[in-house]
């Protein structure tokens, strides 16, 4: 493993001798453990703080459980999680599923499992980031077509045709240097014709 594709992990678990196992499995994986927490307040406060590309979180914890942890993170900062657990309880694994957890093993943690595991919470934290990325994308485009069809129904009012009106907002937009959503705005914000 390169430097370059080396993770920073953080590892969450109320056992010390869990924690010094994993720090020595991640580390031979060739990746860097940054820091470990023992209850879940502090797995959030360092994961804030450190901004890890992983988290290997347990499920069951002191102050916080992990999958409040997850469930908070995906809200605020996603981040790829692994869960790790003693328990292979449906409404467990199902949670974990909901608070988008990339992976999930149950222990004992074995190193030939957790390698696997942590290379595919990457890659489906690309997919689902990638995704989220095409669907702000397309909302994006979606609001500034509503707002072009606004605009145009405005200046529709003036008298002109709704090709007319595209053309001149086209036209602005080019005059202006401007995005048809930026003219569009403006008419509409003024509400009457550029």
């Amino acid at each position: 493993m390169t430097e370059s594709s080396a993770l920073r992990v953080l590892i969450a678990d109320d056992e010390a001798v869990i924690r010094m196992g994993l720090s020595q499995m991640v580390a031979n994986l060739g990746h860097r453990v940054i820091a470990t927490a023992a209850n879940g307040v502090d797995t959030l406060a360092k994961t804030n703080e450190l901004k890890p590309q992983l988290l290997l979180l347990d499920i069951k914890m002191p102050e916080m459980d992990g999958l409040t942890v997850a469930e908070i993170l995906q809200a605020e900062m996603p981040l790829p999680i692994v869960m790790l657990t003693a328990y292979s309880e449906r409404g467990l694994i199902e949670r974990a599923a909901n608070a988008s957890v990339m992976g999930y093993l149950v222990k004992p943690i074995h190193e030939n499992k957790l390698g696997p595991a942590i290379e595919v919470a990457i890659a489906r934290f690309e997919v689902m980031q990638a995704k989220a990325q095409e669907v702000y994308r397309l909302r994006g485009q979606l609001e500034a077509r509503n707002l072009v069809d606004a605009a145009k129904q405005i200046l529709v009012t003036t008298g002109l045709s709704e090709a007319e009106a595209y053309k001149r907002l086209q036209m602005t937009a080019r005059r202006k240097r401007l995005t048809m959503r930026q003219v569009a705005e403006a008419v509409i914000a003024v509400g009457q014709n550029v």
